[in-house]
């Protein structure tokens, strides 16, 4: 006879086995970059920017996009670099991110974000971008301690669960 399994156990087995999917789906390195691509980069973490403009250097044509509240102090001393400082949620970066892209008639971008924040960056910006081929590019937490590490993945695992839950800004 099978006993009565408690609500709370199987919402924890749904979350922990969410979790492991969560951080199994997520892109872990960047996809090939094409020579006049456009880099947009998620302000939130002091890692992405140096990233994102080691991304650019590699470029014979590319531009960068530095998006988000705190862009402002983050500017670099370098050409094809472009600042939008005033969306402050990533629901926001998408819809900035939109406005450029239409305004500048991409159909290709390139995504730089921790690859923490990568799913929910990418499901937000493929729904507001639908018919833009977005290319992701994680920026690495390697080096981070393990708890640090562990906290990060679970709340950007709580806030894709309630963006997916039609939640934007979160």
């Amino acid at each position: 006879m099978i006993k009565y399994i408690p609500v709370s156990l199987v919402l924890i087995f749904c979350f922990v086995f969410g979790g492991i999917m969560f951080k199994s789906m997520t892109p872990l390195k960047c996809q090939t970059l094409q020579q006049d691509d456009n880099i947009f980069v998620l302000t939130g973490d002091a890692r992405r920017i140096p990233y994102a403009l080691k991304k650019l250097d590699s470029l014979r044509y590319g531009n960068l996009y530095i998006i988000g509240a705190g862009a402002l102090t983050a500017i670099p001393n370098h050409t094809h670099v472009n600042i939008e400082a005033t969306s402050k949620s990533t629901y926001q970066n998408a819809l900035a991110i939109k406005k450029i892209v239409n305004d500048n008639n991409l159909n290709r971008i390139v995504i730089v974000t921790t690859e923490d924040h990568m799913n929910r960056a990418l499901y937000l910006l493929r729904e507001t971008l639908p018919d833009t081929d977005i290319i992701a590019c994680p920026a690495s937490l390697t080096g981070m301690p393990t708890p640090a590490r562990v906290k990060r993945w679970t709340i950007e695992y709580i806030k894709y669960i309630v963006t997916l839950l039609g939640i934007k800004e979160s």
